[in-house]
């Protein structure tokens, strides 16, 4: 059974009680993904699956075969850097950086959603065009949890980027 993994295709774990983000930090050797709560609360797990941010602690890897995964070090390198992952350097976005990769992870498939006019709670109407505002942002962001507190500077990264691509 074959999975996609930052676009280099793995065979699953012959186990079907592996978690994906087992098997991506485990098996892989992907150990940006973070365990953190093991519950799906924390979203330091936050991965990418066919475009939607999944919490990876949550999933078997059994039930991703022909899925592709996009996991922190599939979004950028340290010498190519995505533009969230700049973004949230110039931003301090961060101080102890456990929940960053997770944080980037849902921020990417997040921009996302909202370009495909997918509402949130905080949208204002469901059927319209989709504001990308600071309440938007905090309400998608809203599973991803920061022990340190940098909440405001993840969401001026966010928005940061948001206004460099329109």
């Amino acid at each position: 059974m074959p999975i996609t993994v930052n676009s280099r295709t793995h065979e699953l774990p012959d186990d079907p009680r592996v978690s994906l983000l087992d098997f991506l930090r485990g098996d892989l050797g992907l150990n940006g993904t973070k365990k953190g709560c093991d519950h799906g609360q924390c979203g330091a797990c936050t991965v990418i699956v066919n475009g939607m941010r999944i919490n990876s602690c949550l999933s078997l890897a059994a039930l991703h075969d022909g899925d592709a995964v996009t996991t922190i070090e599939g979004l950028g390198t340290p010498a190519d850097p995505s533009a969230l992952q700049l973004a949230f350097v110039e931003h301090d976005g961060f101080q102890c950086g456990y929940c960053t990769p997770g944080q980037i992870c849902s921020a990417t498939a997040m921009m996302d959603e909202i370009a495909n006019g997918w509402p949130s709670d905080a949208s204002d109407d469901l059927t319209g065009k989709i504001e990308f505002s600071g309440e938007e942002i905090r309400e998608r962001m809203s599973g991803n949890l920061c022990r340190c507190g940098a909440y405001s500077n993840i969401v001026k990264a966010i928005e940061a980027v948001r206004e460099a691509q329109s």
